[in-house]
């Protein structure tokens, strides 16, 4: 797509380079500012593309359509990992490779309950990194929503750090 752009930039380019040279008009400066013009366009576009949108993670249940295929960051309560849509064909993540994990629903205050209709992969090295998460610690994430299976969406977890951690209470 993005050498489609390309191409159809140089030939606009050069036809605008024939047409300054057929008014007899210096071609120098409309050039350099058209090209410079055209850098900043592709500076901005390529920007856009790798950019990650901070999101609620309740907006994305609601229109996970209107996220597939971007990348989003979550912060969020951690709530336990799980095989919750692990090894789901539609939206295959295998659980020899993946570990999915449970956040909490962000507008629930006196009850610890998971948000189980987003679906987050982590690779399972990276999540060995995390085994003594607890319940409630605070962590950001982000990732690539990759499928909308089941009217849900299902998103790979490419960063993952914690915020903060609950103090461990002794039972």
């Amino acid at each position: 797509m993005n050498k489609i752009k390309n191409y159809i930039t140089i030939f606009a380019l050069l036809v605008g380079i024939a047409v300054c040279a057929s008014t007899s008009m210096p071609t120098s400066a409309p050039l350099t500012n058209q090209i410079s013009q055209q850098t900043n366009i592709n500076k901005n576009y390529t920007q856009a593309q790798t950019q990650s949108l901070t999101v609620n993670p309740l907006n994305v249940v609601a229109k996970p359509y209107a996220y597939l295929n971007k990348t989003i960051t979550i912060r969020a309560k951690f709530d336990k990992f799980s095989t919750l849509g692990l090894d789901y064909k539609p939206a295959m993540r295998s659980s020899e490779n993946y570990i999915s994990f449970l956040i909490q629903r962000p507008d629930v205050y006196n009850h610890n309950i998971p948000l189980s209709e987003l679906k987050i992969f982590l690779n399972r090295t990276e999540a060995e990194k995390y085994i003594e998460l607890n319940s409630g610690d605070i962590v950001e994430f982000s990732g690539k929503v990759f499928s909308t299976a089941l009217g849900d969406p299902w998103m790979d977890a490419s960063t993952f750090k914690v915020i903060s951690s609950k103090p461990k209470t002794q039972n």
